[in-house]
Protein backbone atom coordinates (compact mmCIF):
# COMPACT_ATOMS: atom_id res chain seq x y z
CA UNK A 1 0.00 0.00 0.00
CA UNK A 2 1.38 4.01 -0.20
CA UNK A 3 2.16 6.22 1.69
CA UNK A 4 -0.31 9.40 0.92
CA UNK A 5 2.09 12.37 -0.16
CA UNK A 6 0.17 14.96 -2.51
CA UNK A 7 -0.14 18.31 -0.66
CA UNK A 8 -4.05 18.24 -0.19
CA UNK A 9 -6.97 21.23 0.48
CA UNK A 10 -9.58 19.95 2.30
CA UNK A 11 -12.60 22.63 1.84
CA UNK A 12 -15.69 21.57 4.08
CA UNK A 13 -19.00 22.77 4.54
CA UNK A 14 -20.03 22.91 8.51
CA UNK A 15 -24.02 22.33 7.36
CA UNK A 16 -22.66 19.61 5.33
CA UNK A 17 -24.85 16.34 5.90
CA UNK A 18 -24.03 14.40 3.02
CA UNK A 19 -20.47 15.08 4.04
CA UNK A 20 -20.10 15.04 7.92
CA UNK A 21 -17.67 17.92 9.18
CA UNK A 22 -15.94 14.76 11.01
CA UNK A 23 -15.02 13.19 7.54
CA UNK A 24 -12.99 16.50 6.85
CA UNK A 25 -11.83 16.43 9.96
CA UNK A 26 -10.29 12.93 10.00
CA UNK A 27 -8.74 13.31 6.60
CA UNK A 28 -6.55 16.37 7.81
CA UNK A 29 -5.58 14.48 10.94
CA UNK A 30 -4.60 11.38 8.94
CA UNK A 31 -2.38 13.50 6.42
CA UNK A 32 -1.01 15.69 8.73
CA UNK A 33 0.10 12.83 10.64
CA UNK A 34 1.80 11.22 7.62
CA UNK A 35 3.61 14.74 7.31
CA UNK A 36 1.79 15.74 4.34
CA UNK A 37 0.81 19.54 3.57
CA UNK A 38 -2.40 19.77 4.37
CA UNK A 39 -4.80 22.97 5.12
CA UNK A 40 -8.42 22.46 6.14
CA UNK A 41 -10.96 24.78 5.27
CA UNK A 42 -14.03 25.18 6.84
CA UNK A 43 -16.98 27.37 5.61
CA UNK A 44 -19.66 28.17 8.73
CA UNK A 45 -23.54 27.88 8.27
CA UNK A 46 -22.81 26.71 4.84
CA UNK A 47 -24.32 23.45 3.05
CA UNK A 48 -22.85 21.13 0.48
CA UNK A 49 -23.49 23.14 -2.06
CA UNK A 50 -21.31 26.07 -1.23
CA UNK A 51 -19.86 26.34 -4.48
CA UNK A 52 -23.44 26.80 -6.45
CA UNK A 53 -25.43 28.09 -3.80
CA UNK A 54 -23.50 29.33 -0.86
CA UNK A 55 -23.37 32.95 0.13
CA UNK A 56 -21.63 35.21 -2.60
CA UNK A 57 -18.77 36.25 -0.27
CA UNK A 58 -17.74 32.49 0.86
CA UNK A 59 -17.56 31.53 -3.05
CA UNK A 60 -15.28 34.01 -3.27
CA UNK A 61 -13.30 32.84 -0.04
CA UNK A 62 -13.00 29.41 -2.04
CA UNK A 63 -12.18 30.25 -5.05
CA UNK A 64 -9.17 31.78 -3.91
CA UNK A 65 -8.19 29.67 -1.24
CA UNK A 66 -8.14 27.17 -4.23
CA UNK A 67 -6.28 29.38 -7.05
CA UNK A 68 -4.04 30.03 -3.92
CA UNK A 69 -3.32 26.37 -3.15
CA UNK A 70 -2.87 26.30 -7.11
CA UNK A 71 -0.20 28.77 -7.22
CA UNK A 72 1.67 27.63 -4.48
CA UNK A 73 1.91 23.70 -5.89
CA UNK A 74 1.30 23.99 -9.51
CA UNK A 75 3.99 27.23 -10.16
Amino acid sequence: MGVANTPTLIIHSEQDFRCPLEQGQQAFVALKKLGVDTKFVIFPDESHGLSRGGRTGRRIVRLNEIAGWFDKYLK
